[in-house]
């Protein structure tokens, strides 16, 4: 059985530089890098040494929470250096790769013919584990935990997005494979939605066990956390998980080969790409691997893991992060501009509020930078989030109690169902150029501390 949801509020942000459906590069990164700082709630515990050999699918670091839950080399290679920062806090274990992978093998699986626990074992001791990521908080999933459900989203909406129509157009045996894997986790079945408007072949559409949802609507419609929102909100006490497709994609290999293969096509997108295009390559390589594809002449060049709303600046020489299958360029916004809000004549510049003329040309996409063309102002009440989030909540008393640190107040007012990501669109048009993301965060941070 599935449903239609349409969505009329959210905000397609219309930033230039989308990717063109066309592979322009395979890049065999010379170091990748493994981020415990991309996993929400790790406390990290190193496995390896500098020097140490090691293979792709050879454990890094383990939580120290949870020993059984690894994370896991996507090369071969030596471990060049382990890298930390304020308080010895460990940012990244960089490991120089081989020009040829070799992989432990982990052995050929039929996920249809295992068991629960059998499955789980697979995946922890593989370390693709923590691609599942448990809801509330949008931490690693508890593998102790059984979830109300699973949930997929087979589009994303976010500006200049990776269309997996293109980008995992042939792995449709692997995503097969990964959701007969992640359906025995659970009993509520694997729910996958689905962009009712959408044109080409979504490889999910050929799927067998899963529940179909249909979208339709601007961003953030493609946000696991709005259709869980639609589907079966999460209430207190509940727990879902939540899965890449591209991730879903790597399970299945892991099942059909017997290896840990963490390539993925990523979309290189933005205003300052040269040609933005995909290429094809493992999660945390470095930036700067992608010379001849990022337009750097006439100014500085912020590297964006993510999209330009939720992505992590990581610079030139960041690498990529675990979740993302996109890097966007943009050029910094680090100039003053004297009257800005006093020209609306400005037609280079895109306005929500309609500030400028540039309203009267709605199909346009533009060379957006970085700068907040403005400073942090009064956080004043105002239905203009409501304008852009598709979600039955009040997204201006939610921000407030969480500044506030009232967790009864959070609690009332949502903070269970959703992730910075979910909110946004409320930070990007927030008259006050409040850091709405962050605050949720911080307020995640909280109910994790005192809720555990």
């Amino acid at each position: 059985m599935s449903d239609n949801i349409n969505l009329k509020r959210g905000l397609n942000v219309p930033v230039s530089g989308v990717a063109e459906r066309k592979l322009s590069k395979t890049i065999v990164p010379d170091i990748v890098a493994v981020k415990p700082t991309d996993f929400k709630g790790l406390t990290p515990k190193v496995l390896v040494h500098e020097g140490d050999r090691i293979l792709a699918g050879s454990p890094v670091l383990a939580d120290k929470a949870n020993l059984s839950i690894l994370f896991t080399s996507p090369v071969s290679g030596t471990v060049k250096e382990i890298v930390r920062g304020e308080k010895r806090k460990l940012l990244e274990v960089r490991i120089e790769a081989d020009k040829t992978v070799e992989y432990v093998d982990f052995g050929i699986k039929d996920p249809e013919k295992m068991n629960a626990a059998e499955i789980k074992d697979a995946l922890l001791a593989s370390g693709l584990w923590p691609a599942i990521v448990q809801r509330p908080y949008g931490i690693i999933a508890d593998p102790q935990i059984v979830p109300k459900a699973i949930f997929i989203s087979s589009f994303n909406t976010a500006p200049l997005a990776n269309e997996i129509q293109f980008s995992l157009k042939d792995e449709t045996e692997n995503l097969q494979a990964g959701i007969n894997a992640l359906s025995k986790l659970t009993e509520g079945g694997v729910h996958v939605s689905f962009n009712s408007k959408e044109t080409g072949e979504n490889p999910f559409r050929s799927l067998k066990n899963i529940t179909e949802h249909y979208f339709s609507g601007p961003h953030p419609a493609g946000n696991v956390g709005v259709q869980i929102h639609h589907i079966a909100p999460i209430i207190k006490g509940e727990t879902v998980w939540t899965v890449a497709p591209h991730l879903v994609a790597a399970m299945g290999r892991l099942f059909r080969t017997g290896k840990s293969d963490l390539r993925r096509k990523v979309a290189v997108t933005g205003p300052k790409a040269s040609g933005p295009s995909y290429i094809e390559t493992v999660s945390g390589f470095c930036m700067k691997d992608l010379a001849g594809l990022c337009d750097d002449k006439g100014g500085d060049v912020r590297y964006i893991s993510g999209n330009v709303l939720t992505g992590a600046n990581v610079g030139k020489e960041g690498f990529l992060g675990f979740f993302d299958d996109q890097v966007t360029l943009l050029a910094e916004g680090n100039y003053h501009e004297m009257f800005g809000w006093g020209k609306p004549f400005r037609s280079k510049k895109f306005s929500f509020s309609h500030t400028y003329f540039s309203w009267l040309t709605p199909g346009r996409k533009y060379a957006m930078d970085t700068n907040l063309n403005g400073g942090v102002r009064a956080f004043v009440m105002s239905d203009v989030y409501s304008k852009v989030l598709p979600m039955q909540l009040y997204p201006v008393y939610l921000v407030k109690a969480c500044l506030a640190q009232d967790i009864d107040k959070m609690e009332r007012f949502g903070i269970y169902e959703v992730l910075p990501e979910d909110l946004a669109l409320c930070e990007y048009i927030c008259p006050s150029k409040i850091e709405i993301q962050s605050i949720l965060e911080d307020g995640i941070s909280l109910m994790m501390k005192e809720m555990a």
